[in-house]
């Protein structure tokens, strides 16, 4: 029955690679309805539904898609298109379909075979509906007439059985088994021919085949009686074998063929036939009047590889015989390897293992022996290479570490090459692309960083640009930069700058004070947004740099609202006697804090001079009587700054040989100390404070001492004096003011 589906299941030996895992084989009749059931391949693969929907489950095949079809709803084969096994296969047995499914995620490959069996559909058919014979009177019992063969495409019991003949009267009918598997038919003369009693003889030839219902093919022998022609043609051989090279061009002889008639004139004369005028083969060769077969066609050997030509010789009479030739086709290599891509990837991690599979290909060769042996080679340089699976199918796999950020993708050349000579090949191009993984850091421009801001910004203003890059792609090269915790004297660093998240740019929280805090430092990381992320730091210095926006301050002579030191010069100072020295620092830094000393003048004979850089107060000229006792100098410190800033201190001077003369000069004093004396015996005061001033061109390394007790040229007091003295020190400067009290220091 057409509709009687019978599979069989044959699970093989499990591949050695694990992605070929066996072979399934059904068995169906031809003709088979369109939608007609092939077999239930999830239940026979061992697979379910959501498999082949996830797998993308799908029918790889190069010659049998149009017959086939996978439905992935139910999960099974069913027929695409009816069947007639004898235009797929001819007379090759078995006749089967050969096709994979493939699967993905993972890849995997299952071989399967569909068999075509054949029915009884094709009844035994002759070329010709009657053949017509003249056999001479004279021909002997057991004579022999080649008959023509019927053709039944159908093969088995379904093909050509017997054949039969009636009436049996004068003729009856041999059949003999040829190479090829057909029956030689001949008419053999059993009762002589007796032409005065019959001219005319009609039979009927019947070919049945073996199938359920029988099916037969007719006839009509017409043989008209002639006179005495008695000897029938003899081929020189039973069977001629002969071979020729596929592609051979039209008119090629393939091999001559001779038959003997042993009568003479024209009883003798032999003529040539191919028969079974109905086999395709005989549209390929033809044979000569004197016996030589001429290819007549073109010929493949990948379609056929062997050829069985019937030949028959006939005289004027009618006698015959027959022969056949065995035509062996021999390769040539024309066919260059056939690359399919099965299965590809279009992507593959950077972290894939070694031997990963991104392909699945099948290699086909029709031609032969070497011609058809098939070598696939991949190009070089390649961290991958090309494996051979089972049967024709090659693996693509890695075999080498993948860097998308060395190579983002590759373009695989397979080469497949024959062995033939010259050798045929064929290329296709994989184009793979290597998708990203996280495994690179961000990487800072810089292994530190160094940024300046002037003291006194603004708060919020932007310091500096930190920069890093990551090598990777996309999210995972996606940079956020962090403030790390940490903390600067003791303060949180968040509380003096902030980073922004996305641009990696520092700004300032706070406004700074170079004289407070010269520099920190602090840490930024860099984070990229992969899955788990990866970071690298970096170290970043701030230094302030200084304003000047302190102004000088004076250290010597102290400025006070109490009582003020007055120097005192002696009327016989030389030029260039040191009456003092201002002592000033400023606490910026650099140009900021390099100081100059300026006196301001406020009379035309000036009798002092201040020192620009060291601010000695020393006498530019002679004193004169006309000189006042009470001198009063103004001095300006000026900063190097832009713009300067400076300090204005006041110096008094006492101009006089001996303090009483300084008394004598001011109004009476209200308390005067009882005892002086002068350690040197030079009628001056000593200072009653030294000091020392050391100054470099940066004021943060100066060094001044102001304050320590002078051990020599110091006013030598009575103890009892002590109270005036204290009373004194309360009073206001009487070189200030008529009415103060004095302190005078002198040399």
């Amino acid at each position: 029955n057409k509709t009687t589906l019978k599979a069989c299941i044959l699970v093989i030996s499990v591949l050695c690679f694990d992605y070929v895992i066996g072979h399934v084989s059904y068995s169906i009749p031809e003709e088979m309805a369109k939608g007609s059931l092939v077999g239930t391949i999830v239940q026979d693969l061992g697979l379910d539904l959501k498999r082949l929907k996830s797998g993308k489950a799908r029918l790889y095949t190069r010659d049998s898609a149009e017959f086939i079809e996978l439905n992935k709803e139910r999960g099974v084969l069913l027929i695409k298109e009816k069947i007639d096994r004898e235009a797929l296969c001819r007379q090759t047995t078995p006749c089967a379909l050969h096709f994979q499914i493939t699967l993905e995620n993972p890849l995997e490959l299952f071989p399967v075979t569909v068999e075509i069996t054949d029915i009884n559909d094709n009844a035994p058919v002759f070329q010709k509906e009657e053949r017509i014979f003249e056999i001479s009177e004279s021909a002997a019992v057991g004579s022999k007439f080649m008959l023509e063969k019927a053709v039944d495409p159908d093969i088995g019991i379904n093909g050509l059985q017997r054949y039969t003949l009636k009436p049996i009267d004068n003729f009856i009918l041999k059949s003999h088994p040829q190479s090829d598997g057909s029956k030689k038919v001949e008419m053999i003369l059993q009762k002589p021919l007796d032409r005065e009693k019959q001219e005319h003889i009609s039979l009927i030839l019947t070919a049945e085949d073996g199938g359920e219902p029988q099916m037969t093919g007719t006839m009509q022998i017409h043989i008209t009686v002639l006179d005495a022609n008695d000897n029938a043609p003899v081929f020189s051989q039973a069977i001629y074998k002969a071979t020729i090279t596929e592609n051979s061009e039209k008119g090629k002889l393939v091999i001559k063929v001779t038959a003997s008639d042993a009568d003479s004139g024209q009883n003798g004369n032999v003529t040539y036939v191919v028969g079974n005028s109905m086999d395709p083969v005989s549209k390929l060769f033809r044979i000569t009047r004197k016996g030589e077969v001429i290819l007549d066609g073109p010929i493949d050997y990948e379609k056929e590889k062997i050829f069985n030509l019937d030949i028959e010789a006939i005289d004027q009479g009618g006698l015959s015989d027959s022969s056949k030739i065995i035509i062996d086709v021999s390769d040539v290599n024309d066919n260059s390897p056939t690359i399919n891509m099965i299965s590809t990837s279009a992507s593959v991690p950077e972290s894939s293992a070694l031997n990963t599979v991104i392909a699945l290909i099948s290699v086909d060769d029709p031609d032969s022996e070497n011609n058809g042996k098939v070598n696939c080679v991949i190009n070089e340089n390649v961290p991958f290479n090309i494996k051979f699976t089972s049967s024709n199918i090659y693996s693509l796999v890695t075999d080498g570490e993948l860097d998308r950020e060395r190579h983002s993708g590759y373009n695989i050349i397979v080469t497949c090459s024959d062995e033939g000579v010259p050798s045929l090949s064929s290329s296709v191009t994989l184009t793979l692309q290597i998708s990203d993984v996280n495994d690179n850091a961000p990487v800072f421009e810089r292994s530190s960083y160094e940024a300046y801001i002037i003291e006194n910004n603004t708060p919020g203003v932007s310091v500096f640009t930190v920069k890093a890059k990551d090598a990777d792609w996309n999210q995972n090269a996606r940079v956020s930069y962090i403030l790390e915790d940490s903390s600067v004297n003791g303060v949180p660093v968040s509380s003096y700058v902030s980073v922004s998240a996305d641009s990696g740019v520092i700004h300032a929280v706070r406004s700074f004070d170079y004289e407070q805090i010269k520099d920190f430092q602090f840490c930024v990381k860099a984070q990229d947004g992969g899955s788990p992320p990866l970071s690298n730091n970096v170290t970043v210095k701030i230094l302030i740099q200084d304003q000047n926006d302190n102004p000088p301050q004076v250290l010597y002579p102290v400025q006070s609202g109490g009582s003020t030191v007055a120097e005192m010069v002696p009327r016989s100072a030389d030029v260039g006697y040191l009456v003092t020295k201002v002592v000033a620092v400023d606490v910026d830094s650099g140009q900021n804090a390099w100081l100059s000393y300026k006196l301001q003048k406020t009379t035309d004979r000036v009798l002092f001079e201040v020192g620009l850089q060291n601010g000695e107060i020393r006498t530019i000229r002679q004193v004169t009587d006309k000189d006042a006792v009470k001198q009063r100098l103004t001095v300006i410190v000026e900063d190097n700054g832009q713009p300067s800033r400076s300090a204005t201190v006041f110096v008094n001077v006492a101009v006089a040989d001996s303090f009483p003369e300084v008394l004598s000069d001011l109004p009476v004093i209200p308390y005067y100390p009882p005892r002086y004396s002068d350690t040197l015996g030079t009628g001056t005061l000593p200072h009653v404070y030294n000091y020392e001033v050391c100054r470099t061109t940066d004021s943060r390394k100066s060094d001044i001492k102001v304050g320590r007790t002078g051990s020599q040229n110091m006013l030598i007091m009575d103890p009892s004096s002590t109270g005036t003295m204290q009373r004194m020190q309360s009073e206001k400067s009487i070189l200030d003011e008529p009415d103060s009290p004095l302190q005078v220091r002198m040399r």
